[in-house]
C-alpha cells in the first residue's frame, strides 16, 4: 500500500491535545487543502469558520458537552452557506432560490468533502483530528454564538492539534457489509460477517477498558437510532431559509 492509503487506513479520533495553538500558516494550508475538494457545479456552498475566541469556544463546549471543543490546537466549524450567493444575486438583480432539498444536499455534501480533505491534510502533518457532530445539540445556540446570517447553517465542528495521546483505531464494518455490486443483496448475505464483526468490537472494548466495557457495534447503534434526537434541527434549518419554510 502507498503512503496515502496507509494514512487513510490508520485514522483514529484524537480527543486530547497539547496546549499548542496552530500557526496561522498551518491553518491557511489546511483550509486551502479543504478548498481543493470537489464541489458540486463549482457552487462552493460552504464556509469554514475558525473559532479562537476563548469565550466562544467555552460557549460551544457547553453546547457540545465535550471538553476538547474548548481544549485543542484549533477549532473549525463547517457551515452550509448560501448567504454569499444570495447577496451576489441581489447585487446582480438576479434573485436565487436555495430553499429546495437539492440545494440542501449540495451544501451538506460540499462542506463534508471539504472537511474530509482538511482532516487528511491535518493527519499528514502529524496532527490529530476529531469531528464534532454534537454542535447540533443546539443549532440555534451555535448560530447565535457564531452570529450566522440567514442562509448559513452549522453542520459540525472539527478539532485539531498536536495529539496528547495515541488514540485507538476502531475496526469498520466488513467489506461485504458495505460494498454492493450491481444489485443490493439482502441482509442475510452479510449477517454472519456482521455477527463476527460485533464479536471483534466487543473484544476491542474489553482490551481497551480492562474488561469494563464489552458492548458490540450493534449494541451501540440500535439503541441510539431508537431515540428521537435533535428534533430541533428541522426547524432551525427551515428558519435559516431551507426546505421551503
Amino acid at each position: 500500500m502507498n503512503e496515502t492509503i496507509n494514512l487513510l487506513k490508520n485514522h483514529r479520533s484524537i480527543r486530547k491535545f497539547k496546549d499548542e495553538p496552530l500557526e496561522r500558516e498551518t491553518v491557511k494550508e489546511l483550509v486551502a487543502s479543504a478548498q481543493s475538494a470537489s464541489t458540486s457545479s463549482y457552487v462552493q456552498a460552504y464556509t469554514i469558520m475558525g473559532v479562537t475566541d476563548p469565550q466562544k469556544k467555552a460557549a460551544l463546549k457547553e453546547v457540545s458537552t465535550q471538553p476538547y471543543v474548548e481544549n485543542n490546537g484549533h477549532l473549525f466549524v463547517f457551515l452550509m452557506d448560501y448567504y454569499r450567493h444570495r447577496m451576489l444575486s441581489e447585487k446582480k438583480g438576479l434573485p436565487i432560490q436555495y430553499d429546495k432539498t437539492e440545494q440542501l444536499v449540495v451544501g451538506i455534501v460540499d462542506a463534508t468533502l471539504a472537511a474530509q480533505n482538511l482532516a487528511i491534510a491535518a493527519e499528514s502533518m502529524g496532527l490529530g483530528i476529531c469531528y464534532i457532530g454534537s454542535l447540533r445539540n443546539d443549532m440555534a445556540r451555535v448560530i447565535e454564538i457564531l452570529e450566522l446570517p440567514e442562509g448559513v447553517v452549522p453542520l459540525f465542528g472539527m478539532v485539531t492539534g498536536v495529539p496528547d495521546h495515541e488514540g485507538s483505531r476502531k475496526e469498520r464494518l466488513p467489506f461485504d457489509a458495505v460494498y454492493q455490486e450491481n444489485t443490493y443483496m439482502p441482509f442475510e448475505a452479510a449477517e454472519e460477517s456482521i455477527e463476527a464483526y460485533d464479536q471483534r468490537i466487543s473484544e476491542y472494548y474489553k482490551a481497551r477498558t480492562d474488561g469494563e466495557r464489552d458492548d458490540t457495534w450493534s449494541d451501540q447503534v440500535i439503541p441510539m437510532l431508537r431515540k428521537k434526537q435533535r428534533l430541533d434541527v428541522d426547524a432551525v434549518i427551515k428558519k435559516q431559509g431551507y426546505l421551503g419554510q
